[in-house]
């Protein structure tokens, strides 16, 4: 089930939220919330957001995606927030194995996601919960590292 909300914050700073439960491998409807959602707070709300950083957030998200579904037994939930001038990622999944970026290898085919959602987020934090682990990785809105 999608959710979209907001919460005013008394200023520019308000809240903008969506997220997305994943049973099932569903990257493609987690890159198109992410993209609606960037949309949405772009021209609804006026929250300056580059497409670079739809672009970016898209990529980041279907990383996420993709490993939950990979190494995640149970359900998983995404969520998009934007608060300041970031929008941050969050994955929950029922997994609480922390992951560990492997180091670089030009030979090594796959296994890089880790690598790229560090390489694209501004900070990337990973915390075991009682139910699985959360990542979240928060990305510039206006200036994007590609």
């Amino acid at each position: 089930m999608d959710e979209t909300s907001e919460a005013d914050g008394g200023g520019a700073a308000s809240l903008l939220e969506a997220s997305l439960a994943l049973d099932s491998s569903r990257i493609a409807q987690a890159r198109h919330l992410a993209s609606a959602f960037l949309t949405t707070a772009r021209d609804d709300h006026g929250i300056p957001v580059v497409t670079a950083t739809v672009e970016i957030v898209q990529l980041i998200v279907s990383e996420l995606v993709a490993n939950a579904r990979k190494y995640a037994p149970g359900p998983a939930l995404l969520r998009l927030r934007v608060t300041g001038a970031v929008v941050r990622v969050d994955l929950c999944d029922s997994n609480p194995v922390v992951p560990a970026a492997k180091p670089q290898d030009p030979e090594r085919i796959g296994r890089h996601g880790l690598e790229i959602v560090r390489a694209l987020a501004q900070t990337v934090t990973v915390e075991q919960t009682p139910l699985g682990k959360r990542i979240t990785a928060d990305i510039a809105l206006t200036t994007a590292t590609a």
